[in-house]
């Protein structure tokens, strides 16, 4: 008969991967059910709007993208709120879910020329329902690692877990290219788009299957027990000053930076290479998916460096990198697609992949580690996706938006360069360094 694990003792060492895999593969199908409407949207809206203004036709599938984004915050007051007071597996299960069933009827919703308006308005509903099920996915997956994880190695540990948004976008890149080369072109944007959709619902059974038989977090967990719960986690974590300084601090000085700089160097740069450097469909997304196949060991390699220097200094790094190079690197995308160098696109690309891992493989360490157990759900979620669904889901939308107003190819990059700055100001001036905070503790 085996004695059961205290709820406060970290798991051994192959318990910890286990908790990895089971966060990290929800985590990764819901990126995958995100970002497939993005790596369709020029197919997309072709389907749900009117065909007389293709331009327009295309900024409002981005408008209708960039709406998953700007819902998250909401989703994570709701189901980070869910998450402090009930707790870490439930509510992942729960926007796993909502994930899940929202993608799988994009995959079946009538278009235009059925409907009517009625296709866009329920294009514009599913979207919603995405991203507020996206706005509690990330915070759970993150805190339930980081509360097994040892003091001293959360960097490397949680780090597999920003692999995922990544991972997803190169799994959708992957279903989508696979699917389209299979039935041709022709098929493909006729019918053929609904199977990367219709797809996803099999991974997301499969998902739910492994997270519903893990223990919950063991921190949450010794706070149950000790009744160390918050009764109130939005009024604390936002009413509450300090807390609040806190948050806005994260926001402003951390993820509106690696926000924009994630949502630049992966989403952008695929949209730049086939809209400004018309590059083919097939070869663009064969060259964003090389570059993060070589890209996302980085992640790792950051969030392990964090635990060793910092998570402050690699994460503003990546922010002055980024603000500092993207016009040179956009430059030499239009340089080299013409005639093309697949090379030394995957390379510029590359680059890019290389800025995210650095602001991105440590936030969820750097995030935890601000706020206590008793609302970190809750708190740490708010600023994650203003500062990803917002700044950094506005990315497309705004960027495309100047390049059409001013005329200039290179105006898009204004958004997000001035973002990036601000945060490494921000970051640079008036965050503390928190590593080596001892959760376990508490």
């Amino acid at each position: 008969m085996t004695t059961p694990r205290a709820p406060h003792a970290h798991p051994a060492p192959q318990g910890i991967w286990k908790v990895i895999a089971a966060a990290s593969a929800g985590t990764l199908i819901e990126w995958y059910d995100f970002y497939i409407f993005g790596s369709l949207s020029a197919i997309i809206s072709t389907h749900f709007f009117p065909k007389e203004h293709p331009t327009a036709a295309f900024l409002s599938t981005l408008a209708v993208f960039a709406t998953g984004f700007i819902v998250r915050p909401f989703g994570a007051l709701v189901f980070g709120r869910l998450g402090d007071l009930v707790g870490r597996k439930y509510t992942f299960l729960v926007t796993l879910v909502l994930m899940g069933g929202a993608t799988f009827l994009i995959g079946l919703l009538p278009g235009y020329e059925q409907i009517g308006l009625a296709a866009p308005v329920l294009l514009v509903v599913l979207r919603l329902v995405q991203g507020l099920a996206l706005g509690g996915e990330y915070g759970g997956a993150a805190t339930y690692v980081a509360e097994h994880a040892p003091d001293g190695r959360r960097g490397f540990y949680t780090s597999f877990i920003q692999t995922t948004a990544t991972l997803g976008l190169f799994v959708s890149l992957g279903v989508i290219l696979l699917t389209r080369q299979q039935l041709g072109k022709a098929t493909f944007e006729a019918w053929g788009w609904r199977l990367p959709f219709l797809l996803s619902i099999f991974l997301v059974l499969i998902s739910y299957y492994i997270r519903v038989r893990m223990e919950e977090s063991p921190m949450f967990a010794k706070a149950k027990a000790a009744g160390r719960l918050s009764a109130s986690p939005l009024r604390e974590s936002f009413l509450t000053k300090d807390n609040r300084r806190l948050v806005l601090l994260a926001l402003f000085g951390a993820t509106a930076g690696q926000g924009v700089v994630w949502y630049t160097g992966q989403f952008y740069a695929l949209f730049f290479l086939q809209g400004v450097g018309k590059v083919e469909f097939v070869t663009a997304n064969v060259i964003v998916a090389v570059a993060l196949v070589l890209g996302t060991p980085f992640f790792v390699f950051f969030g392990s460096l964090s635990d060793r220097i910092g998570r402050k200094p690699i994460i503003l790094a990546g922010c002055l990198l980024a603000a500092v190079f993207y016009v040179p690197i956009y430059r030499g995308l239009v340089h080299f697609a013409h005639p093309l160098n697949a090379t030394m696109l995957v390379a510029l690309v590359l680059l890019q992949v290389l800025f995210v891992t650095m602001v991105y493989g440590p936030i969820a360490a750097f995030l935890v580690e601000l706020f206590p157990t008793r609302i970190r759900y809750t708190s740490m979620s708010l600023p994650y996706h203003i500062g990803n669904g917002v700044f950094g889901g506005l990315v497309p939308f705004i960027a495309s938006a100047l390049v059409v107003k001013t005329g200039n190819i290179y105006m898009g990059l204004a958004y997000p360069i001035t973002v990036a700055a601000v945060t490494f100001v921000v970051g640079a001036t008036m965050i503390k360094e928190r590593r080596d905070v001892k959760m376990a503790d508490e």
